[in-house]
């Protein structure tokens, strides 16, 4: 056997979908395998269009705004433009992507109720690009989205979605999974003043659904899941060593938001956050354990459980927690856009 075929070595084989060999090379298989089942409906009345937000990347937006007679009855008063909220999908930051069925419905379903417009980020995905690409690619979109906001509508680069609907005084941050964690990187860079917003652009709150952070400490959900778990410890470590630079711990801060290292987040002017935690989640417990720590500093948090719903529910088909869910994030959004 010559030495560059011994070598070339699978050292990470995540269900076939994502192979990394030892010489550094991937392979890539089909993500159907591993995906949620259909069917996810489109909500009727909301349109949707892709926009580029990174040329260079070649990384896309997915806007999304409710129909006419949806935006006409929402509660904002500034000229019937709607809140928007930035939505980041989940996968570990290894799979995933913003177009896939589940989270499109998904945004869709938001989009109508709320209703607001949502925008929907690419991000790129490990092991190709591993952390911190993705929380780099949501400060690029938050720096497109403070010069959308300070565009006119005549301005052959505004998006005329935004132009026409947005209300970028009204911004809320959410995401699922990894996704919510790294909705909770941007706004922590956000708060701190590395991601630089201007008026007319304030974020007024987050939402956070099933957090993927992570400890070298185990937590009691770690140590005895609970029964039925769609997200396994052995799975969510593994996406941490394919997503977290080389050789880094689950006590890197990407990970582990209070582990050394990490921001302080006791004196920076968060904005108020929507924790939803799933209670049969592997990942349970570091959930509450952030919505507690928030708590202890003084933070405006709110705490929704969801006792019987596992990992990444809320993009599941729809049923009675996801209509609850969409009750919940509606009043929490009207709520703070409100006192916007």
């Amino acid at each position: 056997m010559s030495g560059g075929t011994a070598e070339h070595v699978v050292v990470e084989d995540f269900f076939g979908v994502i192979k990394l060999f030892s010489d550094g090379s991937i392979v890539r298989g089909d993500e159907i395998t591993i995906t949620l089942p259909g069917p996810f409906p489109d909500a009727p009345g909301v349109q949707w269009k892709d926009a580029v937000y990174d040329a260079a990347r070649g990384l896309n937006v997915r806007v999304y705004r409710p129909s006419p007679a949806a935006a006409a009855g929402s509660e904002g008063d500034n000229n019937n433009k709607l809140p928007v909220l930035v939505y980041f999908h989940g996968g570990g930051y290894c799979i995933g992507a913003y177009d896939q069925p589940m989270f499109h419905s998904f945004c869709q379903r938001l989009a109508a109720a709320i209703p607001a417009v949502v925008l929907s980020v690419q991000y790129r995905l490990a092991p190709e690009h591993r952390l911190p690409a993705a929380v780099d690619d949501a400060a690029t979109f938050f720096s497109w989205l403070r010069a959308q906001a300070a565009l006119g509508g005549g301005d052959a680069a505004a998006e005329p979605w935004l132009a026409e609907s947005a209300d970028f005084s009204r911004t809320f941050v959410s995401g699922v999974s990894a996704g919510a964690n790294l909705a909770h990187h941007a706004v922590v860079q956000i708060a701190s003043g590395e991601i630089v917003l201007e008026p007319p652009v304030r974020v007024a709150g987050y939402v956070l659904v099933s957090a993927f952070f992570v400890s070298e400490e185990r937590t009691a959900t770690e140590s005895d899941p609970p029964a039925g778990v769609s997200l396994t410890v052995a799975m969510a470590d593994q996406l941490w060593r394919m997503a977290l630079p080389v050789g880094a711990t689950r006590d890197h801060p990407l990970a582990n938001p209070f582990a050394p290292g990490s921001p302080n987040l006791e004196p920076l002017p968060l904005p108020p956050a929507l924790v939803v935690a799933p209670g049969r989640d592997v990942l349970f417990g570091h959930v509450l354990r952030y919505a507690a720590r928030l708590k202890e500093m003084g933070k405006a948090v709110e705490l929704a459980e969801f006792a019987e719903e596992r990992h990444g529910f809320s993009v599941g088909q729809p049923s009675e927690a996801t209509e609850e869910l969409m009750g919940i994030l509606k009043r929490f959004v009207h709520h703070h856009a409100a006192l916007s």
